[in-house]
């Protein structure tokens, strides 16, 4: 008998009753704050999905997404902040506080709700397979692709840092209203922004676990494992390089767009050097060759913090960064192979069968 771990139909399974048990969330929490917080471990999760299908089923190592993720981010608080203004007055208070009389140019699309949505999204996506393109047609790879989107990743922080009057500087973006869509406004704080956000991650998990079985996934695996070998065998290295990238960044795209839903507000924080290698520790710990395992230990982390970081303050860094160390040392898989490996032993266990005369004898594992 094989490794149930490993069994697609036990895999999509668990992934069903891990989303149906999230579903009912809802029906059992009442407290209205914290309901918005799981909804945003959602968001966290997503992030972990998208660097999970990037770095472990890709071999990418993208230590800048926080930048499709703060694109989509300001990309929904441009279109919220633009759903509070009028016709009559239609320049954001942050922009006349800085002196500008007339709404920029690329601040006109928002003023359409579907324009904005579809801009937030469009944009980052755009991004993504554009610099992945040029960057995997150079074959930049391994450790200097990670440095360049981490150096893509802090000239971004720079822009939207410093061109205060366009973006809100370092005060960011704060709408005053909820996202309204067809005329219905969707309170942070409800079970329909939670379960909008638990739709979106559903959707994005099931299109990435399709990736990762189709037979485009399996040749990004063995690109993964050994591209010049598939180099050799006529696939376009660079082409499925740059499509599994983009996806990952369309996926933090949406996790930026589900967060300004929650939060009401995006500042440069999102496009933080930190937080990006927080989404990084997110999927090493809970195991970036699962995309469950990755959201998984999103949960964790992000958990832990906000129920311990109080606590110890300053010391959560240190626990944290003992805590990382610990798994890469002994786990270099995450937390989900310390599953695979508890169904392999159960997979080996030698069985029995009756012999004849009332012996029994072992009978090897399949």
């Amino acid at each position: 008998m094989g490794n149930l771990y490993h069994n697609k139909t036990a895999q999509w399974l668990v992934y069903a009753a891990f989303f149906i048990g999230l579903a009912l969330i809802p029906s059992f929490v009442d407290d209205a704050f914290l309901l918005n917080q799981l909804a945003t471990y959602g968001v966290y999760g997503m992030l972990a999905l998208s660097i999970s299908l990037c770095w472990g089923f890709g071999g990418i190592l993208n230590l800048g997404q926080g930048i499709a993720f703060g694109l989509g981010a300001y990309g929904m608080a441009m279109t919220m902040q633009m759903q509070s203004q009028s016709e009559s007055n239609p320049i954001p208070p942050f922009m006349l506080n800085n002196s500008l009389d007339a709404l920029p140019w690329f601040w006109e699309p928002f003023s359409n709700t579907a324009a904005g949505l579809f801009l937030a999204i469009a944009v980052p996506t755009l991004f993504c397979a554009i610099f992945g393109g040029i960057m995997f047609r150079a074959r930049v790879s391994g450790p200097f692709f990670a440095i360049m989107t981490l150096a893509m990743l802090s000239a971004f922080y720079t822009i939207i840092l410093d061109r205060q009057p366009y973006t809100g500087g370092v005060n960011g973006i704060t709408p005053p209203s909820a996202l309204q869509i067809a005329g219905v406004e969707i309170d942070p704080y409800s079970s329909t922004a939670y379960l909008t956000v638990l739709g979106i991650l559903v959707v994005a998990t099931v299109v990435a676990k399709l990736i990762t079985q189709s037979s485009f996934g399996l040749v990004t695996q063995a690109i993964r494992d050994d591209a010049e070998r598939v180099r050799f065998l006529g696939y376009s290295v660079a082409g499925y390089e740059t499509m599994i990238y983009t996806v990952s960044g369309m996926i933090a795209a949406f996790a930026g767009c589900c967060l300004v839903m929650l939060v009401q507000y995006v500042s440069p924080a999102q496009m933080d050097v930190s937080f990006s290698l927080s989404m990084v520790i997110w999927a090493a710990i809970g195991g970036r060759l699962s995309l469950l395992g990755s959201m998984c230990g999103a949960f964790l982390i992000m958990g832990a913090q906000s129920y311990l970081g109080d606590t110890f303050l300053a010391t959560w860094l240190l626990i944290l960064g003992g805590f990382f160390i610990i798994v890469v040392r002994f786990l270099p898989n995450g937390l989900a192979s310390l599953l695979e490996s508890a169904l392999g032993l159960l997979a080996s266990k030698p069985k029995t069968s009756a012999e004849p005369n009332g012996d029994a004898k072992p009978v090897p594992a399949e």
